[in-house]
């Protein structure tokens, strides 16, 4: 048996930038921060000529049978393309489960991929880097599966903890977020996470975003630009231990945020939002591409219980959390030993091509 866990993510500023069709152009910068909320991958060997995926997020199962082609389509397509990546067609049974449901705003799609990137390659003796198992996770959603997202979400449970992404055509810098003593803890207790009680499905928000800036229509480029440079500054005051600046950069960004496509908001997260104002809130947004899921609400500090009460008087319901660190990681590996593999046609991990590579440290500082 393996085990292998990646954490979600909450991004604070400069989601939407890490789409390939605006940082190819213009550059994108997300600052996000993961929390002890994971996605687990479990991986046994059978003996069988069976392929074994079990879902209990999605309460589904599939089972491949042995000469038949592994299509990534229809239930499951993500552990199965993955599973094709790494040429594993028989002999081996997969199980995942989430701590948050599915399609909240949180990355847990991305993040079930990451898990099972870490949990394959471990289990084949592939010692990936934390840049190799983000790449290889993107690759197979945005490249082999073409799903409309970004990279934010894969790099963030890759890595863990508080991080400044930018994102480049000529690779990504992950940098750190360095912050004053007390500042994530005094973070912690005035961040807010509500469930507004409904999922969605973030790939048609996406879809209509990323047109959109094909096209450059609307307001969505410049929005796009707005809060890509909010990142920098978000960033900074993190840097500074600025909180109440951060709730502000919070607001502006949700503000530019609707202005990305269709069904961002509606009038349920407008009104939800107008009372957590209304009861000491600075700022917040909806978590992911919008449209339901999870709310991140920043409030003023002795204002948690009126916000709380606020929202909960409107039925969402508030979730405990902790930042965590750790990043994709196994927690167990039982002498678990793979099949071998089928022949594949897709480049090894340390073959992905310039949009893998890292880009250097970002410049020092100086005063």
């Amino acid at each position: 048996m393996l085990i292998a866990r990646a954490p979600v993510r909450i991004s604070f500023a400069g989601g939407g930038t890490d789409l390939p069709a605006f940082f190819e152009r213009y550059g994108g910068a997300v600052v996000s921060a993961t929390l002890d909320k994971y996605v687990y991958v479990i991986l046994t060997v059978h003996g069988g000529e069976e392929l074994q995926i079990l879902s209990s997020d999605y309460r589904t199962f599939y089972r491949h049978n042995p000469g038949e082609a592994l299509l990534w389509e229809g239930d499951l397509n993500l552990p199965r393309a993955i599973l094709h990546e790494f040429g594993i067609h028989h002999g081996v049974s997969m199980f995942l489960a989430s701590e948050v449901p599915p399609g909240t705003g949180l990355g847990s799609s991305s993040t079930l991929t990451v898990a099972a990137v870490k949990a394959v390659s471990a289990a084949r003796g592939q010692m990936l880097s934390q840049h190799q198992v983000a790449r290889l996770a993107t690759r197979v959603e945005l490249e082999k599966m073409g799903m409309p997202i970004g990279y934010q979400d894969q790099y963030a449970a890759a890595f863990g903890g508080l991080n400044f992404f930018e994102f480049q055509a000529a690779g990504t810098r992950v940098t750190p977020i360095r912050t004053p003593p007390g500042t994530l803890d005094q973070l912690q207790r005035n961040l807010l996470l509500f469930f507004t009680g409904t999922a969605r499905e973030s790939s048609q928000i996406l879809s209509r975003q990323r047109e959109n800036t094909e096209r450059k229509q609307g307001d969505t480029v410049g929005a796009l630009q707005t809060v890509r440079d909010l990142a920098y500054t978000l960033r900074d005051t993190l840097q500074r231990g600025d909180l109440a600046g951060f709730g502000e950069c919070l607001h502006a960004g949700w503000e530019q945020k609707k202005k990305f496509a269709a069904g961002v908001s509606n009038a349920e997260i407008d009104a939800a939002y107008a009372a957590a104002r209304a009861a000491g809130a600075v700022g917040g947004k909806i978590a992911g591409a919008g449209g339901g899921g999870f709310m991140m609400i920043y409030c003023r500090d002795g204002a948690q219980t009126a916000v709380t009460e606020a929202l909960g008087a409107r039925g969402l319901r508030r979730m405990d959390y902790h930042f965590e660190e750790g990043g994709a990681r196994v927690l167990l590996n039982a002498g678990l030993r793979l099949p071998p593999t089928a022949p594949s046609d897709q480049p090894p991990p340390d073959k992905l091509g310039p949009a893998g590579e890292p880009l250097p440290p970002a410049p020092r500082e100086t005063p």
